[in-house]
C-alpha cells in the first residue's frame, strides 16, 4: 500500500492519522505526490491534508516526546531527504504503539535514522549561526545569501531576531529561493524575483559606502591576530569546512 501526500509536514502527520483510522493489513510506503509513479500491482491512497487531524497527531507526539522529541521530527523534515518521510511516518506509528521511552530505542531503524538526521540538521543550523556574515546595503538593510545543505532557515529565526534586534536584516536561501526578513518587530518569509550575490565584485555598487572599509578592517584584524607559527590547516578545516568559507569576510 502506498500513501501519497502533498510533501508538507501537515500532510505527513495526516497520513499517520489515516493509518490509525484505516489500519491497513500490509506495510505502508509514504511517497510525496511529485515523486509518485503509478504501479498497477500496488494499491495507493491519496492523503488529503487536514489541519485538524495533523494537529491531533502533533499534540499526541508532544505529550509523549516533549519539545526535544518533536523538534527532532521537525529537523528531520527540514533535511528534505526523500527517505526521511518514510522514517518519520514509521517513527510516529512506532511511538504511538509502544510505551513511553521507546524514542530512545536506537535498535529501531527509524529511531536511529531520525536521531542521526536531526543531529546533522542541528549541526548545519549552528554553523549557519556562526558563519553568516551580513553586508550593509545602500538602503541600510543588512543582507546575507546562503545555500545550506538542509532547509535550516526556519531554525535560524529566533537566534538572529534576538541577536540583531536593533537592525533590519534579510537572510536568503539562494538554493531554495526564499528567505526571512526582520523589520525590527516581526520576521516574515519573503521571495525575491532576482537573487543578488553581494559578494560578487559586479554588485559592489549595491553596498553601503562604508561596507568595504569595515570589511577591510575585519580582514586586517583577522590577519594581525593570526599566529602563523601555530597554523594548523587540518584542524582549521575540520572546525571551519571549506564549503563555508564563501560566507566569511576574512576568507574573501
Amino acid at each position: 500500500m502506498i500513501y501519497i501526500f502533498d510533501n508538507s509536514l501537515e500532510g505527513l502527520l495526516t497520513a499517520v492519522f489515516e493509518w490509525f483510522e484505516r489500519k491497513p493489513p500490509s506495510k505502508v510506503a509514504i511517497v510525496p505526490k511529485n515523486n509518485y509513479q503509478p504501479n498497477a500491482f500496488t494499491k495507493s491512497f491519496e492523503v488529503l491534508t487536514d489541519s485538524a487531524k495533523a494537529n491531533r497527531v502533533w499534540k499526541g507526539l508532544a505529550q509523549r516526546l516533549g519539545r526535544p522529541g518533536i523538534r527532532k521530527i521537525y529537523c528531520c523534515y527540514l533535511s528534505e531527504r526523500l527517505e526521511v518521510y518514510q522514517d518519520i511516518f514509521d517513527f510516529c506509528i512506532y511511538i504511538f504503539q509502544h510505551q513511553a521511552g521507546t524514542e530512545k530505542n536506537y535498535g529501531n531503524a527509524p529511531v536511529l535514522s531520525l536521531t542521526q538526521t536531526a543531529r546533522k540538521v542541528e549541526r548545519e543550523k549552528h554553523r549557519m549561526e556562526a558563519f553568516i556574515r551580513f553586508q550593509k546595503t545602500a538602503d541600510g538593510m543588512f543582507y546575507c545569501g546562503i545555500d545550506p545543505d538542509f532547509n535550516v532557515i526556519p531554525l535560524l529565526i529566533n537566534h538572529f531576531k534576538n541577536r540583531y534586534a536593533n537592525q533590519q536584516w534579510v537572510i536568503y536561501d539562494i538554493k531554495r529561493h526564499y528567505g526571512i526578513f526582520y523589520n525590527l518587530q516581526t520576521v516574515a518569509e519573503i521571495k525575491l524575483d532576482n537573487t543578488i550575490n553581494l559578494l560578487k565584485k559586479t554588485n559592489q555598487h549595491l553596498l553601503d559606502e562604508q561596507e568595504n572599509l569595515y570589511a577591510n578592517l575585519w580582514k586586517d584584524y583577522f590577519n594581525r591576530t593570526n599566529i602563523v607559527a601555530r597554523k594548523n590547516t587540518k584542524l582549521h578545516t575540520q572546525q571551519v569546512p571549506k564549503r563555508y568559507w564563501k560566507y566569511l569576510t576574512e576568507k574573501l
